[in-house]
């Protein structure tokens, strides 16, 4: 299973988009925003493939100079649990340290603290509803803030 950085705008940006819209913002009956997507030009943007077929995403977002903050992780249904995911985050937390960072932090929904538990990671504060942009009503899961420093 390839996984790779891909870039902004290319045909792999766009199965991205689709596939974080299936997996994340359709069962809350939420859409991205175009000033949502712009903002991701500058970001790390990373996927697993089959083939042509993206299986999975996430991107990593700049936050401090020590610390990425991941984002939008999304694993097709079908496929979550047969290892994908855990695959992206290894690959995220290899491109952060290779970058410097020292620390990954996400917000996380409350039904996936168990997948970044078991990769090391802790879970810091409560629960929280994040606000999303958006056009519907807000349905925004509840969330946890999940972080864990990387060795050198």
């Amino acid at each position: 299973m390839p996984l790779k950085q891909i870039d902004y705008g290319s045909p792999e940006y766009l199965q991205m988009v689709q596939l974080r819209t299936d997996i994340l913002r359709k069962p809350l009956g939420l859409t991205f925003l175009p000033e949502e997507l712009e903002k991701e030009k500058d970001e790390i943007l990373i996927a697993a493939f089959e083939e042509e077929k993206m299986l999975g995403c996430c991107m990593l977002i700049r936050f401090d100079p020590q610390t990425v903050r991941l984002r939008q992780m999304a694993v097709l249904n079908n496929l979550q649990g047969k290892g994908i995911g855990s695959a992206l985050m290894h690959f995220a937390e290899n491109i952060a340290r290779d970058m410097g960072y020292r620390k990954i932090m996400m917000h996380a929904r409350k039904t996936a603290t168990g997948f970044y538990e078991k990769l090391g990671y802790t879970v810091l504060g409560g629960d929280f509803q994040e606000v999303m942009p958006t056009t519907t009503k807000n349905k925004s899961p509840i969330r946890i803030k999940v972080s864990r420093k990387q060795a050198k």
